[in-house]
């Protein structure tokens, strides 16, 4: 929705964000355009000069700061992650609480995965000092979704300021007000220079970001946006960091934990309205533990209710248009055989759509092969592991994973092709924040939190200086050819031995 409004002496498009339980406003904000957007890069770039020049003391300094500030005010903060989303209000509070784990895990160190270490040189060039050290980019540009507003454009954020750059942040359109108090929360900390800064709007403004020279973009939302986004980036080699969503399978094996299994499925595809990237969608159960599996994900399901009211486990879909697709997956999967022993197409509201278990549904249906982002899970049986892992491998996807077996996880999860596995919990891996974090094929590339995440906001630079003249000289013009034969002799010596 959007009006024209007055800001700042000028009239500038606005639009609305809306609470999905009600559709009531909860704020009204600018529609950035490509020139304020380029202003805003304009500024980063001096803000990021000063940001890099405090060091990684200093700027680890403000960074603890900026995070007790999110702990100190969580709840309000989870109060407009509710707003803005739907979500329960513990719900809200529990990635505010992951994200200040990440805060302090990239201030504490940043300095040791970054700094400048040696490299031993090698024979001959032993008379150099090789050292290597990351440095900051520059500006990074980043666009954060809306099904976990403060969690997950964090997991990019942190790092990136850690690294020693400034950042323009575009949040989603669905939640502008969270990304406007994390911005404002982090100016309380660093008032002297806009180090990060809000950009708020729809597609055009995300474009003009990719677009506007910042030095690298990091990205999460669905694969067909980042396909876009690669290719406005392209257009100056800006690098980029996809995270493109998932269809995330559990597999459970004969020797599992069944009811923990059962557990940790019903969680990780319901909640937050099954609107999460590394929720589960799919499960593999091994023919012998699947009906007891079976039986008590029905059993744990009854206990679990979407809806606006304080005493749903999860709220309405944030995004409206996906009940759409909800729909058209559970549609689907019944038409060809498969069948909903909970849920199915009654469940389908018009905000909210309730918990759907589906079973026999074949492997090349929508709700198996596509991103389905809502409530529901398919579950299939499974002669053993093999198959299971040859069907989870099966898909465009690949960004988490869960395993549950009490002799073979560790074994079964190797075999995996995902960014990400979690055995015998579900979704553990996310919240350590010394784990990097991303997939690859349509779940994207690159990797944000631990230490590969402070790595993809800054780039290697090698130094190698010279201590002393080399004994052989062999990058002047005054080499001789005994010179080349010495280096002949020496190379055969070393390396040509059989």
């Amino acid at each position: 929705m959007t009006s024209m409004a007055a800001e700042q002496g000028t009239v500038a498009e606005t639009f609305d964000s809306l609470n999905p339980a009600t559709d009531d406003v909860v704020g009204t904000y600018p529609m950035h355009t490509p020139e304020d957007v380029r202003a805003a890069i304009s500024r980063a770039r001096d803000a990021a000069v000063w940001w890099d020049a405090l060091g990684y003391a200093g700027r680890g300094e403000r960074l603890r700061r900026w995070k007790g500030v999110l702990t100190r005010r969580m709840d309000e903060l989870a109060e407009v992650v509710r707003a803005e989303t739907g979500k329960p209000l513990g719900d809200a509070q529990l990635e505010a609480v992951l994200a200040i784990e990440h805060i302090d895990w990239a201030a504490r160190n940043a300095r040791r995965v970054l700094g400048r270490k040696h490299r031993a040189p090698g024979l001959l060039l032993s008379n150099n000092d090789a050292t290597v050290e990351y440095q900051p980019y520059g500006v990074v540009g980043i666009i954060g979704p809306w099904n976990y507003p403060v969690y997950t454009p964090l997991g990019s954020v942190t790092y990136a300021l850690a690294a020693g750059n400034a950042v323009v942040f575009k949040p989603s359109e669905y939640t502008p007000g969270v990304g406007r108090w994390l911005v404002e929360a982090f100016a309380e900390v660093v008032p002297e220079h806009p180090v990060l800064q809000l950009i708020t709007g729809f597609g055009e403004t995300g474009d003009a970001l990719v677009r506007g020279g910042v030095d690298k973009i990091a990205f999460t939302g669905s694969a067909a946006t980042g396909k876009k986004i690669m290719a406005a980036a392209a257009e100056r080699l800006t690098p980029v960091l996809i995270e493109g969503g998932g269809k995330d399978p559990i597999l459970v094996d004969a020797d599992a934990d069944v009811d923990a299994a059962a557990d940790a499925t019903v969680w990780g595809a319901f909640a937050n309205a099954g609107q999460t990237c590394v929720g589960i969608e799919r499960a593999y159960v091994h023919e012998q533990v699947y009906d007891e599996y079976l039986a008590r994900v029905l059993e744990k399901t009854k206990q679990v209710r979407g809806g606006a009211d304080s005493r749903a486990q999860y709220g309405p879909m944030t995004m409206r248009s996906q009940i759409e697709v909800i729909r058209k997956h559970i549609a689907d999967a019944l038409a060809r055989g498969g069948r909903a022993l909970t849920g199915g197409m009654e469940a389908i509201g018009d905000r909210c759509v309730q918990p759907t278990v589906l079973v026999e549904v074949p492997e090349d249906s929508s709700a198996v092969r596509e991103e389905t982002f809502g409530p529901t899970v398919t579950v299939a049986k499974v002669r053993d592991m093999d198959e299971a892992v040859a069907k989870a491998n099966d898909s465009s996807y690949g960004l988490g994973s869960t395993v549950f077996s009490r002799s073979r996880g560790t074994e079964i999860a190797r075999k995996l092709r995902t960014g990400a596995t979690a055995i015998n919990a579900p979704l553990s891996f996310a919240g350590i924040a010394s784990l990097p974090f991303g997939g690859l094929g349509d779940s994207g590339f690159g990797r944000i939190h631990g230490p590969e995440g402070l790595r993809e906001f800054a780039r290697p630079k090698a130094i190698a200086r010279q201590r002393f003249p080399a004994p052989i000289p062999l990058t002047s013009f005054t080499r001789t050819e005994k010179t080349e034969q010495l280096v002949s002799k020496v190379m055969s010596y070393l390396h040509g031995r059989k």
